[in-house]
């Protein structure tokens, strides 16, 4: 038998290529640390009868969106790239499902010529995939301890299919919106407001915790077992995203140019500033409401309002820019929050950070940064995919953000009336009254959670 050899393409493998794959893995890093941090606020701010099965179900939520990216996910996202360069999105798919040439392809042995920086593509599934479960992690924020686990668990994976198909229109730079003029440099859109969208649906139907607006039989008090706890997960989101940040840019000779990914001028330093000072003016004016109104969720609400109405314009604001934005974000997000608290919604972080912030900060960008150049990708000179041929503007932002709130609310909509004829919607009250770590796994709540006198 004759030894086979094997083409190597040494320029799939060069050091520059190197640095960049360490770029975006250490931006999965950061994405895992995002959602540590995300799960300690749970841990913190859920009651001691259902503090486990709120973990375990955000956690699976997690994983099973994390794994429906890897199945198909990513050929959406990649799709805009493929019809760029004359392909189609149906390309894309059969190239990056989880059985796909390119998934499966190892660099050195694929010729550029076919697909250049092979290892950067699939390392960005993996970033990407912790997205697809971030989202369901937030989702659950707003159904925690009143959906049924399995209803849960098939939304998660409708979901991050749904999400993944969202981002091939809102993020990048040749998806048709973003080509259009729509501008996201962090994902506020598929990440934040899809979620959002869902929670508008969906929170209604599943109703209000036990005690968290009025005392119940069995629940005194909604009381948060560890708001130290969650103000730690705070600080762990915040040391998270910078390496989030960093992979939300490509880069280009001569050595490192960077551009954003909606391809809009900007630089690693900006983009930096720019974020930690989103969390400064947040965390200014949230302390501020948070101390006349002697609440502690605004200290929590104000430092993540500031981030998230920030995120879409941090490449293209100059820092004074994004620190005056960040300063007002807390102050949309208390008007939502005190709209829903005053309507007995028990929903309070998808509805005040994403729909108020995250709204507003699409908005501000569409105001502030209108006529910027984005769009297009580097290189390209002529024709509707030309290096910064498009426009910010007002409009396309207002389109971009009824996109991501509308697919969410369609989405669950759908889902919704399929789960409620068929594996059911909502625990029953009384089991969440008695708390899902007992019913679901046996689990004796601590005596910190029972009720301290009878009602």
């Amino acid at each position: 038998m004759e030894p086979t050899t094997t083409i190597l393409y040494p320029d799939q493998v060069t050091l520059s290529s190197l640095v960049q794959n360490l770029i975006y893995g250490s931006g999965t890093a950061g994405a895992i640390l995002v959602v540590v941090g995300l799960l300690m606020i749970d841990a913190g701010t859920t009651r001691n009868g259902s503090l486990f099965n709120s973990t375990i179900e955000k956690t699976i939520g997690f994983f099973l969106g994390f794994a429906a990216y890897f199945v198909i996910g990513f050929g959406f996202w990649a799709g805009q790239y493929y019809v760029m360069e004359g392909a189609s999105l149906a390309d894309s798919l059969k190239d990056w499902w989880l059985g796909g040439a390119m998934a499966n392809g190892v660099a050195q042995h694929v010729d550029p010529a076919v697909f250049p920086g092979l290892n950067t593509f699939q390392i960005f599934v993996f970033f990407l995939a912790c997205f697809a479960g971030i989202i369901n992690v937030l989702l659950h924020f707003a159904v925690s301890e009143r959906m049924k686990p399995l209803a849960y668990y098939i939304t998660s994976v409708v979901a991050a299919v749904v999400s993944s198909a969202l981002s091939f229109a809102v993020w990048g730079s040749v998806g048709p919106l973003t080509n259009a003029g729509f501008h996201d440099f962090f994902g506020v859109g598929f990440v934040y407001l899809f979620p959002a969208g869902m929670a508008l649906v969906l929170v209604p139907m599943l109703g209000r915790r036990p005690g968290m607006f009025e005392p119940h039989p069995k629940v005194h008090s909604y009381d948060a077992p560890s708001i130290g706890l969650a103000a730690t997960g705070l600080m762990t989101i915040f040391s998270g995203l910078p390496l989030v940040i960093l992979s939300c840019l490509f880069f280009f000779e001569p050595q490192a140019l960077a551009v954003s990914v909606t391809m809009a001028d900007t630089s690693v330093g900006i983009v930096f500033n720019n974020y930690g000072l989103a969390w400064a003016g947040g965390a200014v004016t949230g302390a501020i409401i948070g101390y006349r109104k002697r609440s502690y969720a605004y200290l929590l609400l104000g430092p993540l309002a500031g981030y998230v109405a920030g995120a879409p314009g941090f490449d293209v604001y100059a820092p004074w820019q994004t620190f005056l934005v960040a300063l007002f974000a807390p102050v949309v997000a208390w008007i939502v929050y005190e709209f829903t608290q005053k309507r007995g919604i028990d929903e309070h972080k998808l509805f005040p950070l994403f729909l108020g912030a995250g709204v507003y900060g699409l908005v501000m960008v569409g105001l502030l940064k209108a006529g910027t150049p984005q769009g297009g990708y580097f290189g390209i000179e002529e024709g509707p995919y030309a290096f910064q041929h498009g426009q910010i503007g007002l409009a396309m932002q207002i389109v971009g953000v009824l996109a991501c709130v509308g697919a969410g609310v369609l989405t669950a909509a759908i889902l919704t009336f399929v789960l409620k004829q068929t594996v059911g919607l909502r625990v029953d009250e009384d089991d969440q009254a008695t708390g899902l770590d007992l019913v679901y796994w046996d689990m004796k709540p601590n005596a910190a959670s029972l009720p301290d006198r009878p009602v």
